[in-house]
């Protein structure tokens, strides 16, 4: 297991310094100017020149790219804004917890609901139940986000007034007049956009849960140990279950990625702040340091979170970690 993990560790900084290189090209050697672009539309030549060299960009590509990475591993810092100067650090730091939030929550909400009614609909094939399952799929699949978000908003926020349409309500605690915050005032107004999540992607996982449960359930091992006398809820816990999962751990590295790129559709529906709407409003000013600051810590969280998934795929399947 430990020389699996050491090579994972590996390959996930041999990721990251590919991506960051691909960012840095992309944002900082593609663009004709980025001192131009950072100080505006009435610079003189001069106070263009001194930001250039403010900037390092009359250093060859090489060294400019190892002062970026110097910067960020060595002194944690992203650079600073082109539009208020302010650390791109800060920036994130403040809009991450929202997305945070959004991706983690959608995502214990999508698991919760798609592992038991695929494992149900696996169980009662061809029931009420399953049938509806495939229903639900099948609005899941086709109904983009943007649309699923905009029709619980009026539901449930505008016409039954059950939940808050936007805004966002910090997890701790704090003892600031007119400041909404608290675990439950968090949960709370999150709980439209988690729904958004949750029937965007509970609906391709109920229907890869419930091929995998069907496919295990016709397996040998599974027929050997109901042979033995094991009880059908040992089967399906100890045998049947643990082997469905390894492709769903598998599809929810990949989904976590996809969840952070489509969280600007949800975080634009319900007005939330965070990752996407920075990275938008960032990319539509040309503020290159926050458009790159962005990119490299959603690299970096999908990365780390692959990361685990691989661990997690390893301590499931011991056999991944031989073969690998």
């Amino acid at each position: 297991m430990g020389a699996f993990i050491i090579r994972r560790l590996f390959w996930a900084i041999f990721l990251f310094i590919v991506a960051t290189i691909i960012t840095y090209v992309i944002f900082f050697v593609i663009p004709s100017d980025p001192a131009t672009i950072a100080c505006g539309t009435h610079c003189t030549p001069p106070i263009i020149a001194h930001i250039r060299l403010s900037l390092h960009l009359n250093l060859p590509f090489y060294q400019q790219y190892w002062l970026f990475l110097w910067n960020m591993l060595r002194h944690g810092s992203l650079g600073y804004s082109f539009v208020n100067g302010a650390s791109v650090r800060w920036i994130i730091g403040q809009a991450a917890p929202i997305t945070g939030s959004l991706v983690a929550g959608g995502a214990v909400c999508w698991l919760a609901l798609s592992i038991p009614v695929g494992v149900i609909s696996a169980l009662r094939p061809r029931s009420i139940l399953d049938r509806a399952g495939m229903v639900f799929v099948l609005i899941g699949i086709s109904a983009p986000v943007v649309w699923i978000g905009l029709i619980l908003a009026y539901i449930f926020g505008f016409k039954l007034g059950w939940t808050p349409i936007a805004t966002y309500c910090n997890f701790f605690p704090s003892h600031q007049i007119g400041v909404c915050s608290g675990p439950a005032n968090w949960a709370y107004h999150l709980v439209l956009p988690w729904a958004t999540f949750m029937l965007l992607f509970a609906a391709l996982y109920v229907r890869l849960i419930r091929a995998n449960v069907m496919e295990t359930m016709s397996e040998d091992f599974v027929r050997t140990a109901r042979a033995k006398g094991a009880s059908s809820a040992r089967v399906l816990f100890q045998h049947v279950l643990r082997n469905s999962m390894l492709p769903v751990v598998t599809i929810l590295g990949m989904d976590i990625g996809l969840a952070l790129g489509g969280a600007v559709f949800t975080e634009t529906v319900f007005n939330l702040n965070g990752l996407g709407q920075t990275l938008i409003s960032a990319a539509s000013q040309e503020n290159l340091p926050v458009v790159v600051g962005v990119v490299v810590f959603a690299t970096v969280a999908v990365i780390i979170f692959n990361f685990l998934v691989d661990v997690a795929y390893a301590w499931l399947d011991p056999r991944i970690r031989l073969s690998t």
